[in-house]
């Protein structure tokens, strides 16, 4: 059989991919019998909300090259696809689809709602898995789970009355993170602090034994003023030594408060002295608890000021009531003075809107113990980190990790498994539990017994806290045993200036764009050419090109081999019986390093290595250097060479380029050839 004249990807993928789906192979209950130790990862389920991006397309390039290896090795193999439900991103998704239609989920009600929700998942939820299907992801479609589903379902129930037996949920009145937005809670690891030029305010509070005499506080939120508790210095401080355990009397409000002193007051921030708001800032809270400090809600769950605040600030938004409590404060020569001020605004993950810091009632999952399970199979080397200077981080965070707060007031979720609760399970809780879940517990299914704990993990260290440690920690709980062996941290891919690629500032390259112009295998070379170490990623379409022209070359180097040996059905070389030229020598030579090297770059994740050392061997060793001396000794020794050679560069080249890798061998004269690339035996 002849290939074409040139090489068309729009031709080819389509009809490949139906090819291997047809043949089964996905499925690890239908690979040869020699595909006997398991080998699985499950897919970092992204968003149903979501449209693959380039993290995801370097995410799925990395987890199908190390699936295709292992599958050729003889691993039995399985990738699980699947999709999150996302809550907070999926809710708001449906929300602005009802308000364009002159509609609120409080029109619907919850019920309805949810059913709304059910039916934009049923039409929108799954578009990205087709997407993964695009860029050659060889996932075992029948095993596609989805962080709702009944069974999965049952597996989030199982595990949070597990907890709450053992009484490592609890619930409880704190200050929490709030996004007035989705009216709902927030974990510290759902905010995003971005830079905001505002204002550092110093305000004079007067003394309560000399009015005319003044401690000056300095702050960036005037507003939650009418919430202190007390005024708070650093005991080391000398400055105001002289003062702790006076009364100031608080502006506007006209409160006695309490002068104190705590060791966590930054002695260099504005005078050293500091309003502590115990109901409206995290660090307040902890110091409000030390000192029995009274819990002032200012601040309502809509971002209004309180019934509690003077009658003229009631109601107000947060920022309106700022600015009028400074007029007011300047009315009464109580501001000192006001500064350009640059600082970190706490943003929700989801909407962007500005994070409150207020009191509610939310339940908790202990994290004491928790942490600890999280840290021994990392300290003990039972997973390890590839780069392994995620290593420490990872280890330093759970040093200071404090209970989580696993209750959101949304409707699209989990709801919590109680009588008489509304609320449902952070979206987080439910996927710390994918690697087993996803192969069915609670149930004791024949998957979870022969494929936990997976291999590897590939995922992006923006998550390592809010997924990958919860992952350990729900693995060691419930399964007695790490979820995965390697957690491979890959490069996060930037815009060619080195920023991060944002769909809404225009920045973000589409992929499927790319696969469209270039094709799949020239998207995927080009994005595994560029994976060099942790280094990451300044996107260019320089090497998509790049990869485009490698697979045209593998394509005309085909066609000469083909060429040679359309006559030619060749069993399995046996070269050491042949008489050798020296360029037959070297081709060989250089092609066993190849493999060697590959296996090599392959197992300690060195994907960018693996894909320079094979575009050097096939392009110039293979196509400049053999195949033209070849020209020179046409016999059939050298014809089977050649011959044997591109087999094993295909086989070599296949996980990195799998769509013109399987076309071309379907072409290959050969009498034992397997039905597919994809389950050819991998070179030794």
């Amino acid at each position: 059989m002849e290939l074409a004249k040139s090489y068309n990807p729009k031709q080819v993928e389509d009809k490949i991919y139906r090819l291997w789906e047809k043949s089964g192979f996905f499925n690890p209950d239908k690979l040869p019998k020699r595909h006997k130790k398991p080998y699985s990862i499950v897919i970092p389920p992204p968003n149903v909300t979501g449209e693959l991006h380039m993290g995801h397309a370097l995410n799925a390039v990395i987890q199908d090259i190390l699936i295709r290896q292992k599958r050729m090795k003889g691993f039995k193999t399985v990738w699980i696809p699947g999709t999150d439900h996302a809550g907070i991103a999926t809710q708001n998704v449906v929300e602005k689809k009802l308000k364009k239609e002159g509609k609120t989920r409080f029109d619907l009600g919850r019920e309805k709602f949810v059913e709304e929700v059910w039916k934009w998942k049923q039409q929108y939820g799954n578009i990205i898995l087709g997407q993964f299907k695009k860029i050659g992801s060889s996932c075992d479609w029948s095993r596609t789970r989805f962080t709702m589903d009944k069974d999965y379902s049952l597996a989030v129930k199982e595990a949070f009355m597990h907890y709450y037996k053992k009484g490592w949920i609890y619930k409880g009145k704190r200050v929490i993170n709030w996004c007035p937005r989705c009216s709902t809670s927030l974990s510290d690891l759902e905010l995003e602090y971005k830079e905001e030029k505002g204002n550092l305010y110093y305000i004079k509070y007067p003394l309560k034994k000399d009015s005319e005499r003044f401690i000056i506080v300095a702050t960036t939120r005037p507003e939650t003023m009418l919430g202190d508790a007390a005024v708070a210095v650093n005991p080391k401080d000398k400055r105001y030594e002289h003062l702790v355990g006076e009364k100031a009397i608080l502006p506007i409000a006209n409160r006695e408060i309490p002068i104190i002193a705590d060791e966590m007051i930054d002695q260099n921030f504005g005078t050293g002295a500091v309003k502590v708001t115990p109901a409206h800032d995290l660090a307040d809270y902890q110091i409000g608890l030390k000192h029995k400090l009274s819990l002032i809600e200012i601040i309502d769950e809509k971002g209004r000021i309180t019934d509690k605040a003077p009658l003229k600030y009631q109601n107000l938004k947060a920022l309106e009531a700022r600015q009028m409590i400074v007029e007011d404060l300047k009315d009464q020569n109580l501001i000192d003075k006001i500064e350009d001020y640059t600082h970190q605004i706490p943003k929700c993950y989801r909407c962007g809107a500005g994070i409150e810091f207020i009191p509610s009632d939310q339940w908790f999952l202990k994290m004491e113990k928790l942490a600890q399970k999280a840290r021994n199979p990392v300290k003990e080397k039972k997973t390890i980190f590839y780069p392994k200077s995620f290593e420490k981080p990872y280890l330093d965070w759970l040093k200071n990790i404090k209970d989580w707060c696993i209750s959101r007031q949304i409707w699209w979720g989990h709801k919590i498994p109680i009588k008489g609760e509304n609320d449902v399970l952070d979206t987080w809780f439910s996927s710390a539990l994918w690697p087993f879940a996803a192969f069915g517990w609670p149930k004791k299914t024949k998957d979870l017994k022969e494929f936990y704990p997976t291999a590897v993990l590939s995922t992006a260290r923006d998550i390592i806290n809010l997924w990958v440690v919860r992952m350990i920690f729900s693995g060691m709980e419930f399964m007695n045993n790490k979820p995965f062996k390697d957690i491979y941290i890959h490069a996060t891919i930037l815009t060619k200036d080195g920023k991060r690629m944002s769909k809404s500032l225009g920045t973000g390259i589409d992929p499927l764009k790319l696969i469209d112009e270039y094709g799949a295998d020239a998207v995927r070379f080009g994005i595994a050419y560029q994976i060099m170490g942790n280094q990451d990623i300044r996107f260019s379409t320089d090497n998509i090109l790049m990869g485009k022209k490698f697979a045209n070359k593998i394509w005309n180097a085909s066609r000469f081999v083909l060429f040679q040996s359309s006559n030619l059905e060749l069993p399995k070389l046996n070269l050491k019986e042949q008489k050798l030229t020296q360029t037959d020598k070297e081709i060989l030579n250089k092609l066993n390093k190849t493999i060697k090297s590959v296996n090599k770059d392959l197992d300690s994740f060195q994907f960018g290595r693996a894909a320079h050392t094979l575009y050097d061997f096939f392009w110039h060793d293979f196509c400049d250097i053999y195949i033209e001396e070849s020209k020179n000794q046409n016999n059939e020794k050298t014809k089977s060479i050649l011959l044997y050679v591109l087999l094993n560069s295909l086989i070599l080249l296949h996980p990195f380029m799998p769509f013109i890798t399987e076309e071309i061998y379907q072409k290959i004269p050969l009498k034992d050839k397997k039905e597919c690339i994809m389950i050819e035996e991998w070179p030794k």
